[in-house]
């Protein structure tokens, strides 16, 4: 291998590898731990394997077919992994399990096939169909994830609208996993390894305009929240009925992904005067204010239906873990559920 060859494999490669290392990250590390973590880590797992199968397929192309069927199965998790990542963070309820169950059935038909048509005796059927077809699923999800983010474009486009940093990750996300699947499909006018180059230039790029963006975010909060007067008591008041209005008419706390953007957004107010009313005014952070809806919903499951598993309770109250509703119960009530249902 030559040095413009080294060069290649080097940078085609890295992508592949960074990838690995944030899946990872995604998985074990990254908080708070949600579900939509858990999707990202394994949009960026699947990636990785494909764009690792084709970095060593297009330098070794004797590679065993073995391999080849590895990348091209992780290739039919992409468009899936993708949507349900986007849904995860679009949706307005908290997350049904059926989501897990609908990507563990297409693992497993994908197992399945992958154990009864192997690629090292039936060349055929992968080359052909299931290449084809595991393309124009993917373009399918990629579709049906555009139509989630629809809102998000027309910020993106729009001189009176700001994408936050959630917007922005998410945006980074679906135009980068774009991206990579039309340099897969065009790769028959270009080169196989266009799709291996495509995801590291995507990955770098997309960590440095969000971290560009996160510190530009970090710089004008505090000017922000100190920008306005304090607000009065009788606007505190009004503010107060129409955010626990909707909070308990629209169930927005049931969200474990809420935040103070996003709810401020949805009661069509400013975010950092929202942020000023929580903090000044009640005298807590968003997480405490939202945790007491979430603890009196609780409180009511507790009451009406004792045979209820507490991780179930947790879950529709809008909690992502046993261990943040246990703190977040004895935090209001200075006791256990345990206790709570036994008073």
């Amino acid at each position: 291998m030559d040095f413009s060859n080294e060069l290649l494999f080097f940078f085609s490669a890295l992508g592949a590898f960074n990838g690995v290392l944030l899946s990872l990250y995604f998985f074990f590390i990254a908080k708070p731990k949600n579900i939509s973590s858990y999707l990202l880590g394994g949009l960026l797992a699947v990636i990785s394997i494909r764009i690792g199968k084709s970095v060593f397929y297009y330098f070794n192309p004797q590679l065993s077919k073995f391999y080849l069927q590895i990348g091209l199965s992780a290739c039919f998790l992409i468009g899936p992994f993708l949507y349900f990542y986007i849904r995860s963070k679009t949706a307005t309820t908290q997350t049904p399990k059926s989501w897990l169950l609908q990507l563990g059935l297409l693992a497993l038909l994908v197992i399945v096939f992958g154990i009864l048509y192997p690629y090292e005796t039936h060349p055929d059927i992968w080359g052909t169909y299931f290449f084809k077809t595991l393309y124009y699923q993917w373009l399918l999800f990629i579709i049906a994830s555009a139509f989630l983010l629809k809102d998000h474009f027309k910020k993106l486009f729009s001189s009176s609208s700001k994408l936050n940093y959630n917007d922005s990750w998410m945006l980074s996300v679906f135009f980068g996993t774009t991206l990579i699947w039309v340099a897969y499909y065009t790769s028959s006018y270009t080169s196989y390894i266009v799709g291996a180059l495509s995801f590291s230039f995507v990955l770098y790029l997309s960590v440095l305009l969000l971290f560009h963006k996160k510190r530009q975010s970090n710089k004008a909060a505090p000017q922000e929240k100190y920008a306005n007067q304090k607000i009065s008591t009788e606007e505190a008041t009004a503010l107060f009925n129409k955010v626990d209005s909707y909070i308990n008419t629209q169930q927005a706390y049931k969200n474990p992904n809420l935040t103070l953007p996003e709810l401020a957004k949805q009661l069509h107010i400013r975010t950092h005067l929202l942020s000023q009313f929580i903090n000044d005014n009640l005298n807590k952070n968003f997480s405490q204010f939202i945790n007491e809806y979430r603890i009196e919903e609780a409180k009511r499951l507790l009451t009406s239906n004792s045979n209820l598993k507490i991780e179930v309770i947790a879950e529709q109250c809008g909690f992502n873990s046993n261990s943040t509703f246990y703190t977040a119960f004895k935090k209001v009530t200075n006791t256990t559920p345990s206790k709570f249902i036994k008073q």
